[in-house]
């Protein structure tokens, strides 16, 4: 097993390569960019120029377009030489020293931008991951134990109906008419403006409030798939040869299905456990962007908005850190619940 993690560490490296390599590229060549923005703001000096002279001639709005002069200079105030894989390898040496540049926006460090906010998608992320298993496990096991009940069938319904409303949707919704309509919770944010005056108490229910809707949007997209995912994993189990040997030797329902079915049941629920939190502790761009939530995700919204390229390739490149390792704690729990998985 040791082996293989270090196998599957090493292998990262080219990985985070690749993809790195790609958002770099389609980061300094999507429309947009620092140079279409010092076009764009040459363009706008010299209407108000004309207009102050008077001169509307259609040669005179013409976009100007930048000399070499002028491109060298913005290159160089960027850090830039024009050069793809020169400019790349650069940002990669800077952020091996732990240096990802200064975000264009906030005038801050782009990873201190970024390690500033991993406190509140991490505070999303584990708490929907916890909430998550432990609502969709005993859910499941008991639509599996009522398969084709009425319970079962109206919990189908249920489900489905929250998975086909997008989560970003759903938060729309909730913040029109639980937050503005009825005043039950709060609109958005991650606390109160007053949170630092509030008692204990006072803080643990002021996060809780507003965590709710926010938590009601990361939930839903996974809150089907992992019932289901349950329910049809243990339906298999529960019809396999050695759980009906082990009901015809005499062992109890309820222990077959609690001690031999279950087991296997949690072996595709390991599988995605990593995928999961990497995805979730990265944050989620539209539902912090809908409630305004200052984490990862909206952070990384307001990087690709303004097209910060420092900050985007700082948010994105953690992403893929955070997916990678997810995929190998992925293998890692499916190891521990299955030690038929020996990864030799």
């Amino acid at each position: 097993m040791s082996s293989y993690i270090i196998r599957r560490l090493l292998l990262m490296i080219p990985t985070f390569f690749a993809v790195t390599m790609i958002i770099f590229f389609l980061d300094q060549k999507a429309p947009g960019n620092a140079e279409d923005r010092q076009r764009m703001e040459m363009q706008a000096q010299a209407m108000d120029e004309n207009s102050s002279t008077g001169n509307h001639s259609d040669e005179a709005q013409q976009v100007k377009e930048l000399s070499e002069q002028d491109r060298q200079l913005l290159l160089k105030s960027q850090g830039r030489t024009g050069n793809f894989f020169v400019d790349y390898f650069n940002w990669l040496k800077n952020v091996c020293q732990g240096d990802f540049g200064k975000s264009d926006r906030f005038g801050e460090s782009s990873l201190k931008l970024v390690v500033d906010r991993v406190p509140i998608s991490l505070f999303y992320g584990l708490s929907s991951i916890f909430l998550v298993y432990l609502i969709c496990i005993p859910l499941g096991i008991w639509k599996a134990l009522k398969n084709n009940s009425w319970f079962d069938k109206l919990s189908s319904i249920g489900i489905f109906l929250g998975y086909a409303i997008p989560s970003y949707a759903l938060g729309a919704m909730l913040v029109v008419w639980v937050g503005g309509q009825l005043g039950w919770l709060p609109l958005g944010e991650f606390v109160s403006e007053n949170y630092d005056e509030l008692s204990v108490m006072g803080k643990i229910g002021d996060l809780i409030s507003h965590a709710i809707m926010p938590m009601i949007c990361y939930m839903i997209g996974s809150f089907a798939v992992m019932t289901m995912l349950v329910k049809n994993t243990m339906l298999d189990t529960l019809s396999s040869d050695y759980i009906r040997t082990a009901l015809a030797k005499g062992v109890p329902y309820k222990k077959a299905v609690f001690k031999h079915a279950l087991d296997n049941s949690l072996i595709p629920l390991a599988t995605n456990f990593g995928g999961n939190l990497s995805v979730l502790l990265s944050g989620s761009f539209l539902i912090e962007k809908v409630f305004n939530i200052d984490g990862m995700g909206l952070l990384g919204f307001q990087a690709l908005e303004n097209r910060d390229s420092n900050l985007v390739m700082c948010v994105l490149s953690i992403s893929c850190v955070l997916m990678l390792l997810g995929n190998l704690l992925s293998d890692i729990c499916v190891a521990i619940v299955d030690p038929r998985v020996t990864y030799d």
